[in-house]
């Protein structure tokens, strides 16, 4: 579980980030989250988009797509989700204490 601060430092790493995924009309399936479990394993830090065709909840989506890729759940705002998971292999970001 991530505290407020650890939440602040991602969201500040994320703010440059381009979204690499979109959830659109098919909404989250199985296929899209191994392929976010095999991104966030090299990235650590993502961004998702929900396109206006998605007709699900965005916080829902995002908690869906965190439990399915065993990440946790920085930010929800507006159409983007951040999600984060510490890499086994590839750890570059440094949480604050």
């Amino acid at each position: 579980m991530l505290t407020g601060k650890q939440k602040r430092h991602l969201r500040s790493l994320a703010h440059h980030l381009n979204p690499i995924f979109q959830v659109g009309k098919g909404g989250v399936n199985d296929h899209l989250i191994r392929h976010i479990e095999e991104a966030i394993e090299v990235r650590e830090l993502i961004k998702i988009t929900v396109l206006n065709n998605c007709l699900e909840d965005r916080n829902e989506i995002g908690q869906q797509l965190a439990e399915g890729a065993g990440a946790e759940l920085v930010q929800v705002i507006g159409k983007i989700i951040v999600l984060y998971k510490e890499s086994k292999d590839h750890k570059t970001i440094e949480l604050p204490v």
